[in-house]
C-alpha cells in the first residue's frame, strides 16, 4: 500500500506541472502575441541592437506583430539605417507607434515612423523635423548639413516612404524644409494610417484589416493579443549607453584625469585601473557614430599635451593648451546630421563645462605641484636627523636601535660602545645605518 501511494504521489508531482505547462502552452497559442519595445531616448547602436533581437524574436516565436513605441528626439545616422534595414528585412508586420500623448518622433523618429507596414500616433503629437545639421566652427547655433548629406537622406526617406505607401513628397519635406506635423495633418497627408490614445485600441481598431506585406496581402489579427515587452539585456544597456556621444567625452575625460592622476599618484592603482577602463570604452564608443577627424587630431593632441604637462611640469603652458584642444575637439567631433539642433547646442554647452571641470583640475594640480617643490625633502638622509630613540641592544660597536617605531642599525661616530636602553639622538644616516648620540633621558 505505501509503494502505492508512492507511485500515486511521483506520478501527480510530474503531471501535474506537465499539464499546467501544456495548458498555458494552448491558451498563449489561442491568443495572438504582440511584442513592443519602447523608444523613447536617443536612437543609439544599443537601440538598433534591442530591435535587431526583437525582430528575430518575434520572428521565432511567430508573434503577430512587433510595435516600436515611439517618443526620441532623433539619434544617430548609422543606428537608424540599420533599424530601417531590419525593419525591411522583417518576416513578422512592424507598427511604428507614435506615443504617449504628446510624444514626439523627430528627426531620425521620423525616419523609423516611415519605416512601419502600419503607423499610427497618438492625439496631440508630432513627427517630421529631419533636416541635418551640424556644428560650423565660428558659429553659435547650428547650421544646415551640406546638400550632399541633405540630397542623400531626402532621397533615402522619400524611398522607405513610398515602399511601405506613404507620401514620398511629403516624407522629402521632413528633410529638405524641416517639416514638422502633427497627428491629425499626418493621418490627413496619408503619414500615419491611424490616430488612437493608446496601444490596446490601436490594436482592437487594426484587427481584421489588411496591409500589404511582402508582396501579399494579410489580415491582422490582434483582438485579445497578449502583449509582451522586449526589454533591453545588459549589453544593449552598456552599448546604448558608450554609443551616447555626451557619455563617450565624459568616459573620454574621465581616462585622461584618471591616467594622469595615476601617473602623478604611483602605487595607488585605482585612477590607474579606472582610467585605462574609461578610454576603452570611450574609444569604442567613438566607432559607433559619425566623426570629425580634425577633432579626433584635437582630442588626442590635447591628451598629450595633460599627459607632457604631469610627467614634465611646465606651470600650466603644456596644460592651458591641452584643456583648449580636448575642448576644441569635444565641439567638433560628432557629425551625427539626425540629431537635433537642441541636442547639439547641450553638447557644446557639455563641451564647454568639461573644458571648465579641466581648468580647475588643472589649477588644483599646479598648485600641488608648487607646494610640493617648496616642501624640504622628507625621506632620505635627512628622513631621521634629531629623532630621539632608545638602543634596543648594546652598540658595540653596531646594533639596533628604535627610532620613530621603527628598528634601524645604528652606532656612534667614535664606534664607542652604548649600552642597552640607552636614550639616544640620531646626527645623520649612511645609507641603511644611523649614527646616533647618547643623550640625557630628561
Amino acid at each position: 500500500m505505501k509503494r502505492i501511494i508512492s507511485i500515486i504521489l511521483v506520478a501527480v508531482i510530474i503531471f501535474v506541472p506537465i499539464s499546467t505547462s501544456n495548458s498555458s502552452d494552448m491558451d498563449a497559442k489561442g491568443s495572438p502575441l504582440i511584442l513592443t519595445i519602447d523608444l523613447d531616448d536617443m536612437i543609439t547602436a544599443g537601440t538598433a541592437a534591442r530591435i535587431e533581437r526583437g525582430v528575430q524574436e518575434a520572428e521565432e516565436r511567430d508573434a503577430t506583430a512587433l510595435v516600436l513605441l515611439l517618443d526620441t528626439p532623433g539619434g544617430l545616422v548609422d543606428s537608424t539605417l540599420k533599424i530601417i534595414s531590419d525593419l525591411s528585412a522583417s518576416n513578422v508586420p512592424i507598427i511604428t507607434y507614435v506615443t504617449p500623448q504628446g510624444a514626439i518622433a523627430a528627426s531620425a523618429g521620423s525616419f523609423i515612423l516611415l519605416g512601419g507596414h502600419i503607423t499610427a500616433m497618438s492625439p496631440g503629437t508630432t513627427t517630421g523635423a529631419a533636416m541635418p545639421v551640424t556644428i560650423t566652427p565660428g558659429e553659435e547655433e547650428t547650421q544646415t548639413a551640406d546638400d550632399k548629406t541633405i540630397l542623400f537622406l531626402a532621397g533615402h526617406i522619400r524611398s522607405i516612404a513610398e515602399t511601405n505607401g506613404r507620401p514620398g513628397d511629403i516624407a522629402e519635406r521632413f528633410v529638405t524644409e524641416n517639416l514638422t506635423i502633427s497627428s491629425l495633418e499626418a493621418l490627413e497627408l496619408g503619414v500615419a494610417d491611424y490616430i488612437e490614445p493608446n496601444l490596446v485600441s490601436l490594436l482592437g481598431t487594426i484587427h481584421g484589416q489588411e496591409i500589404q506585406f511582402q508582396g501579399k496581402t494579410i489580415m491582422m489579427d490582434t483582438e485579445d493579443a497578449v502583449i509582451e515587452s522586449i526589454e533591453p539585456d545588459l549589453t544593449e544597456k552598456i552599448t546604448h549607453l558608450i554609443s551616447n556621444p555626451q557619455i563617450t567625452f565624459i568616459l573620454l575625460m574621465v581616462g585622461v584625469y584618471g591616467i594622469i592622476f595615476g601617473v602623478n599618484n604611483p602605487g595607488t592603482f585605482v585612477p590607474e585601473v579606472l582610467g585605462a577602463i574609461s578610454l576603452i570604452l570611450a574609444l569604442f564608443g567613438l566607432g559607433m557614430f559619425e566623426v570629425n577627424l580634425f577633432a579626433v587630431i584635437m582630442i588626442f593632441l590635447g591628451m598629450g599635451l595633460l599627459v607632457a604637462e604631469a610627467l614634465t611640469p611646465t606651470y600650466g603652458v603644456l596644460g592651458t593648451g591641452g584643456v583648449v584642444s580636448v575642448v576644441l575637439g569635444i565641439i567638433y567631433l560628432p557629425v551625427e546630421p539626425l540629431v537635433t539642433s537642441r541636442w547639439l547646442i547641450q553638447f557644446r554647452l557639455m563641451a564647454i563645462g568639461i573644458g571648465a571641470v579641466g581648468s580647475i583640475f588643472l589649477v588644483i594640480l599646479l598648485a600641488g605641484l608648487v607646494r610640493l617643490r617648496k616642501t624640504p625633502v622628507y625621506m632620505g638622509e635627512n628622513e631621521f636627523l634629531n629623532e630621539l630613540g632608545i638602543t634596543m641592544e648594546n652598540l658595540d660597536p653596531q646594533g639596533l636601535v628604535r627610532v620613530k617605531g621603527e628598528l634601524w642599525k645604528a652606532q656612534t661616530r667614535s664606534e664607542s660602545f652604548v649600552p642597552a636602553g640607552t636614550h639616544i639622538r640620531v646626527l645623520e644616516r649612511h645609507q641603511m645605518v644611523l649614527i646616533v648620540e647618547p643623550v640625557d633621558k630628561e
